[in-house]
């Protein structure tokens, strides 16, 4: 053998052994308790019309925090809800950037005493869903729909997507570490090339299986 074929024969095994390595390292990504849970409380979103109607016409939301999600943070600002029932909910915040519609994601314990029938729905599917009253310090919002139960979901990137063999839009079951551990069943994969990997549940799914602090979940 030549010292051309030597080197393209160390080159073969390098180029296998790198993606043994790779493919085993995607194996025990997928088997172990990998993706970061993130708990949310309730919170809504606003459309540019809506916050000039609340805060005042060209009123401009203030970040307290950034949020995992790229781009997304919460805000000082902060509304009441009151339910057609005039049951009444203060100081929900403000998740900004504005959106191209107008929501209230909260829990089912909030719906019971809100007197709402919540359907739950992706963010942003708010057709049908129940009316709810915004009252901010400068005006009004009388919504006719727009109070849901956000679908828990993991956010990921295409890449993550690639790694646990998931699409955009499938369903499937996730066990959260803990002692409680709980297996969540229909969890919504949301794929963005601006995702961060994230396992999102609401106030009650976090209580079920007693989350605090940091915890992980898997795939199943």
């Amino acid at each position: 053998m030549d010292e051309q074929d030597y080197q393209k024969l160390i080159d073969i095994i390098t180029k296998t052994v790198h993606q043994e390595i790779i493919s085993q390292e995607k194996k025990e990504l997928i088997s172990e308790l990998s993706i970061p849970v993130e708990v949310s409380n309730r919170h809504v979103h606003l459309s540019r019309e809506s916050l000039d109607i609340l805060f005042g016409k060209g009123y401009e939301l203030t970040k307290i925090r950034d949020l995992s999600q790229p781009g997304e943070f919460a805000c000082q600002e902060q509304v009441i809800i009151v339910s057609k029932k005039m049951k009444v909910i203060e100081k929900v915040r403000v998740v900004g950037p504005t959106r191209n519609y107008t929501q209230a994601e909260l829990s089912i314990t909030d719906g019971y005493y809100l007197g709402l029938d919540l359907p739950t729905r992706i963010s942003g599917d708010i057709k049908g869903s129940p009316p709810l009253i915004f009252i901010g310090p400068k005006g009004v919002l009388d919504l006719p729909e727009g109070a849901i139960r956000a679908a828990r979901h993991i956010h990921m990137t295409p890449e993550d997507a690639m790694i646990f063999r998931v699409k955009n839009g499938d369903r499937v079951k996730v066990e959260v570490s803990g002692d409680h551990s709980v297996i969540y069943q229909d969890v919504v994969i949301r794929i963005s090339e601006k995702s961060k990997l994230a396992f999102h549940i609401d106030t009650d799914e976090a209580n079920a299986a007693n989350i605090k602090g940091e915890n992980f979940a898997r795939i199943l």
